[in-house]
């Protein structure tokens, strides 16, 4: 069966009666089965176009980190690659040229010891990226217990609670423990201590997450190896770092040169990012480098001929677009590394900004004010009890923006905020929007003797 939304929508009748187009008659069609005949394209498409009308406006969408704009030229570019296969690279052998050349630039971005025999590849978005790299670390741990004669049956992995699901689905999927150190107070992310005192010889990886999805935050990178490698000195256990940069991959190198969280610290093994997100690529692009070929066990490598030439594989599917990493490169070669600072300066600028309006209305207080991603969150005052984050939530809705509401997770499940997420095409003057819209419905709510949502009645927003 197909999977299906929490909160089902009503029942729509079984057929579908087509309006007239142009001489062709009206007719009803099944929804929920084929058609016993061809319609005519434009019929087609006119009823798929119009059923889409209902979606969202991408752009007022502040929920998502996915790129939602792109130039003209790049959406040309991804049109005429359409029919391109990334799998079948002796037929396209000039876009496979192109993803090596992506690998190439990101394992220089990321400072990885040898650029010139980078070891990674394109995915279909950071959570196969990042799958791959557990993958990865959980056959490397196992064949060093095994070539050590040691128990390899119940491996572990580390990180912070604020992680994105596709961890938990790592975990789920390929039997790997995983240990999630909880929020204490103030504190949204994976701290040192909290990873090394989950620690054992079991453990495949810490995982550290540059650009949290619950506020935007960097973890300490830097110190989380620091505290390992104190763990190794005493103990004996070598426990390497993964970093899920899958937003913050590709907005510290540009906004944060000085800060150290990549493979200048030799205890990082592998990186993932998402080239649809602040790599400013339509969905669904991925990336995932190693540290060097000896960080990737080469039986996880497939090679198959059957497509014309004998070709290396690690995905976890197969046939998939090229026309995203086409885009990619050309964003690369489009905007350079000033480029793409200009655009996530002024991202951030927008974030601390919007941020900063916000603190002055008076009832929110500020989780954090996207001067890391440029992403923040913030939660209602202590002493506002008549209204809720999910409230405002649903108000703005009437607007046409999607600002999520949510709670976060264990240890802190009490906490309930909303989250602001700029990307490219969100600008000083919708910012501006925003706030007039939040101050328009916050006279209406503060009238309101309770709450009418909480975070059950509310949507179907989750992490």
């Amino acid at each position: 069966m197909a999977l299906k939304h929490e909160v089902q929508e009503l029942r729509q009748a079984a057929d579908l009666l087509v309006a007239p187009l142009y001489s062709l008659e009206a007719d009803r069609i099944p929804r929920h089965r084929l058609t016993e005949n061809e319609l005519p394209p434009d019929v087609a498409y006119q009823i798929v176009r119009d059923e889409l009308m209902l979606d969202g406006n991408a752009r007022l969408n502040v929920a998502t980190f996915v790129t939602t704009w792109m130039e003209p030229q790049a959406e040309k570019l991804m049109g005429e690659c359409l029919d391109k296969n990334m799998i079948d690279k002796d037929e396209y052998p000039q876009t496979a040229a192109l993803e090596t050349r992506c690998v190439n630039i990101l394992a220089d971005l990321w400072h990885a010891p040898d650029t010139s025999e980078a070891t990674g590849c394109s995915t279909t978005g950071s959570s196969e990226a990042a799958m791959l790299a557990g993958l990865a670390l959980k056959r490397r741990w196992r064949n060093r217990r095994q070539a050590d004669g040691m128990p390899s049956d119940r491996p572990n992995i580390v990180m912070g609670s604020n992680v994105q699901v596709c961890w938990e689905k790592f975990a789920n999927y390929w039997d790997v423990e995983m240990r999630l150190v909880p929020m204490e107070g103030d504190r949204y992310h994976l701290s040192p201590e909290g990873a090394v005192g989950r620690c054992d010889e079991n453990t495949i990886a810490v995982v550290a997450v540059l650009g949290s999805t619950f506020d935007g935050s960097y973890e300490p990178v830097a110190d989380i190896c620091t505290a390992l490698d104190a763990f190794e000195q005493e103990s004996g256990i070598d426990v390497p770092v993964h970093v899920d940069g899958a937003s913050g991959g590709m907005v510290a190198p540009f906004l944060d040169p000085d800060l150290v969280w990549d493979f200048r610290l030799p205890r990082v093994a592998s990186i993932n990012t998402s080239g649809h997100k602040y790599g400013l690529v339509y969905p669904g692009v991925g990336w995932i480098v190693w540290r060097d070929v000896d960080a990737l066990p080469d039986e996880l490598i497939f090679r198959v001929n059957y497509l014309g030439d004998t070709m290396p594989t690690f995905a976890l599917n197969f046939s998939r677009p090229g026309a995203q990493v086409a885009a990619q490169y050309y964003n690369f070669l489009r905007l350079g590394f000033e480029g793409y600072r200009r655009v996530h300066q002024y991202a951030r600028d927008v974030a601390t900004g919007l941020s900063a309006q916000l603190d002055d209305l008076g009832p929110f207080e500020l989780l954090t004010r996207g001067d890391e991603l440029p992403v923040f969150a913030f939660t209602l005052k202590p002493g506002v009890d008549n209204y809720s984050v999910f409230d405002l939530s649903l108000a703005l809705r009437e607007r046409g923006w999607q600002v999520p509401a949510y709670t976060f997770p264990e240890n802190r499940t009490d906490l309930a905020a909303l989250r602001v997420v700029v990307r490219r095409g969100f600008t000083h003057d919708m910012a501006d929007l925003l706030i007039a819209d939040v101050k328009r419905q916050l006279q209406r709510l503060e009238k309101q003797p309770e709450p009418t949502h909480d975070a059950k009645s509310a949507s179907s927003f989750a992490h």
